[in-house]
């Protein structure tokens, strides 16, 4: 037998890692986890690590990444980073989508589901979850003004009154944010008088009364009621439902038949008052959120 040259030596060694890695390939995709991402306040902390501990709990390799901003989460989801998160229609409908119409609750639903199919994203049954923004005061603060709505917010400044109002980042640029408001309710904050801040800083700073007199804040978040805060009434109806439902990457849902019905299982269970309660275990109570996720799941049966 004649001896092989180092060319086809090469070649061979070549072929044969190429049907090794061929050979892997379905159980290396049967096997390959799922990211679950969400965005950096303590409502999607608690969604992310629930989704982590009901798909672990039924064999799913899991890993979460969380922190992220509105877009970045959506960026990632889109490149393929992250399998699925928690969002939230108007976010689809406006940020994501630039959609600026003000569809009811369902047709939003329906709208962004259409739209974002087109990426590949698909958004599983909605939880009855309407995380929308609002304005909010101290309670006292908005008694002793006579204020009950946002057009009476809007008269007080354009009246000269000098209202101080907390805002994060990202609710300043965004399409449904804070420039816009102002222009639909007609008024404007005195240059300033807004100040900016992280979004879990703002209750304390309303609660305390000594920097600001009206923040954004998020509806479900179980501080307001504990720190005595009362919302503003969006009587002009500026703000679109913020409807809160699973979104997964199709890839994920073809490579994984059960997912869907799993994540559902959940939002089913999940609405205003309990993700308000929720959230007040960490924010108020100061509870760690796996000890959170994990009583809520096993209280509802969701833990094997």
């Amino acid at each position: 037998m004649g001896r092989w040259s180092g060319r086809a030596v090469r070649r061979a060694c070549a072929c044969l890692c190429l049907a090794l890695i061929c050979a892997a390939l379905p159980r290396a995709a049967g096997a390959q986890g799922l990211v679950v991402g969400a965005k950096d306040f303590t409502e999607q902390y608690i969604l992310a690590e629930m989704t982590r501990q009901l798909l672990a709990g039924r064999g799913y390799a899991v890993r979460t990444r969380v922190g992220l901003s509105s877009s970045g989460v959506r960026r990632e989801q889109e490149a393929g980073l992250v399998d699925l998160y928690w969002e939230y229609t108007g976010t689809s409908l406006l940020a994501h989508n630039g959609v600026t119409a003000r569809p009811s609750p369902d047709e939003t639903y329906a709208r962004v589901k259409m739209l974002d199919a087109r990426k590949g994203l698909i958004w599983l049954k909605p939880s009855a979850v309407d995380n929308t923004y609002a304005l909010a005061m101290r309670r006292s603060d908005m008694e002793a003004r006579g204020l009950a709505t946002i057009s009476d917010l809007a008269a007080l400044v354009r009246g000269g009154a000098p209202i101080r109002m907390a805002s994060n980042t990202e609710f300043f640029v965004r399409p449904d944010g804070l420039m816009p408001l102002q222009r639909a309710y007609g008024f404007e904050f005195a240059p300033g008088s807004v100040v900016r801040m992280e979004a879990d800083a703002i209750y304390g700073n309303l609660r305390r009364g000594d920097a600001v007199d009206v923040g954004l804040v998020f509806a479900t978040d179980g501080r307001i009621a504990a720190f005595d805060l009362q919302t503003l009434r969006d009587d002009r109806g500026f703000f679109p439902s913020y409807r809160l439902a699973p979104v997964v990457r199709r890839a994920a849902l073809e490579r994984h038949p059960t997912l869907a019905s799993l994540l559902e299982s959940l939002a089913a269970r999940l609405d205003n008052a309990v993700i308000r309660a929720l959230n007040a275990s960490v924010d108020v109570s100061g509870r760690r959120i796996e000890e959170v996720a994990r009583q809520f799941l096993e209280k509802e049966g969701l833990l094997p």
